[in-house]
């Protein structure tokens, strides 16, 4: 059974049913399921015991048979990440957990955190262990109030049953927590703009190298890891690798979570085995849409849009796929943009979204995204566009593309480019007769 966080939990009909049983997200939704009593009811911190009694390097070791990615857009192997840490020597080491879920499109991480807060504590307490940490930090959005005053609460009580603290689980292991809010900033999701946010900086994003299992919190080492990366960690302790590593495909291990928004008949939030389709994600679990549809964004914001054809649609949600089809997995929040809604305007929207997001540190972000980006859409929308402007406008895009001092400009780039490249004839029509193919509507019907 597959659960959406946006209702009570109930079947949908879907091939992921008969290969897949929801593991992370099953108390989602659950009454007191926030509460340690509720918690430890089915197991919970079994596997922070577990992992205390193996070495370190077991726990690293299992991680890596695992195949974890990171979950919060990078991908990047969750167990080769917590190896890059240096040997251990006197100096004071951080596990970093980014809970800082801006990325339009995306929220599992939230329901994580409102729902079920002691998954994510024993998550960083086996992390912790792994890298020899003894202090962990959870940097949470800043509007997130309800899953940060949970995650507070969480915290209060693990620490009262000795699950933080000094000689945490009568292991003879030292491990605490620290709840960060975060001001609002989506550039705080770049891992060194996170830790200069952390610090009391202005959140900027750090040259590197060093990178931050070098030089990370305080210049101490420290690795950095998505919410429902660490609350894998829980149940791949719990079950095996073996376990985690049987779902999946060869290049895309586990489950995912899957945000559905825009015009679906279920939108919400699904656990899914990773390669099921997008059209098993989208007609199976979502419903199908509720309009006529003509492109999908497969992982948020930040990611290239594809058109809604027979072959993007039968292709399977896992990372190697979506790279073949120059797009990207991301957070996993896949947006459906309806047939009547114009192109130019959808992605002017995600302009000005990191335009405003911005930090201004560096030319190509600070000059190009902030600022000629956002006027040429302006310029286009308002109906003064002249011959040449999208050739302009690709030729300055691929300028930006991997110029920027961190991926922010990328994240912008990346959807204008993959706009321009499927949907073309949309900016022609525009910049040709002045104004949209699709023109803009309100956002309310009268009845």
């Amino acid at each position: 059974m597959s659960t959406a966080v946006t209702d009570k939990p109930k079947p949908i009909t879907s091939r992921a049913d008969e290969r897949f049983e929801v593991t992370m997200y099953k108390y989602v939704g659950a009454e007191n399921s926030h509460t340690l009593n509720f918690y430890q009811s089915h197991g919970g911190y079994d596997a922070a015991r577990k992992a205390l009694s193996m070495e370190p390097s077991a726990v690293v070791d299992e991680m890596k048979k695992s195949g974890l990615r990171g979950r919060g857009g990078a991908g990047f192997p969750t167990g080769v990440k917590w190896s890059f840490m240096p040997p251990v020597d006197d100096r004071q080491r951080f596990i970093v957990c980014n809970a800082d879920e801006s990325e339009p499109g995306s929220c599992k991480d939230r329901y994580v955190m409102q729902d079920d807060p002691h998954q994510l504590i024993e998550g960083l307490i086996i992390a912790g262990h792994a890298i020899s940490a003894t202090k962990g930090v959870i940097y949470i959005r800043g509007e997130y109030y309800d899953a940060y005053e949970r995650l507070r609460a969480a915290i209060a009580e693990a620490r009262e049953e000795c699950y933080l603290g000094e000689n945490i689980f009568d292991s003879g292991n030292d491990f605490d927590i620290i709840l960060h809010r975060g001001a609002g900033a989506y550039i705080c999701g770049e891992e060194t703009a996170l830790m200069n946010s952390f610090e009391g900086l202005r959140a900027n994003p750090r040259l590197k190298p060093p990178f931050p299992a070098q030089a990370g919190v305080y210049s101490r080492p420290s690795t950095i890891n998505n919410v429902t990366s660490l609350a894998s960690a829980v149940h791949i302790i719990n079950k095996g690798a073996e376990w985690f590593n049987s779902m999946g495909t060869d290049d895309s291990k586990g489950f995912h979570h899957m945000q559905l928004s825009g015009p679906f008949k279920r939108p919400g939030v699904y656990e899914v085995p990773m390669g099921i389709t997008y059209r098993e994600i989208i007609y199976g679990l979502g419903g199908g849409p509720t309009e006529r549809v003509k492109a999908f964004i497969p992982g948020g914001s930040s990611c290239p849009l594809l058109p809604f054809t027979d072959e993007y649609l039968d292709m399977p949600m896992e990372y190697a796929s979506l790279a073949k089809a120059e797009s990207m997995l991301g957070t996993g929040g896949l947006i459906l943009i309806p047939q009547d809604k114009c192109i130019v305007d959808a992605h002017y929207n995600i302009v000005r979204f990191y335009a405003h997001e911005s930090c201004g540190k560096c030319t190509p972000c600070r000059e190009g995204v902030s600022t000629w980006l956002p006027k040429m859409y302006q310029k286009m929308l308002a109906g003064l566009g002249e011959p040449g402007d999208l050739e302009l406008l690709e030729d300055v895009s691929a300028n930006i593309r991997g110029r920027s001092f961190c991926v922010l400009a990328d994240a912008c780039i990346m959807p204008v480019q993959s706009s321009i490249k499927h949907f073309r004839a949309e900016y022609e029509y525009l910049i040709d007769n002045g104004k949209q193919l699709y023109p803009r509507k309100t956002w309310w019907k009268d009845d």
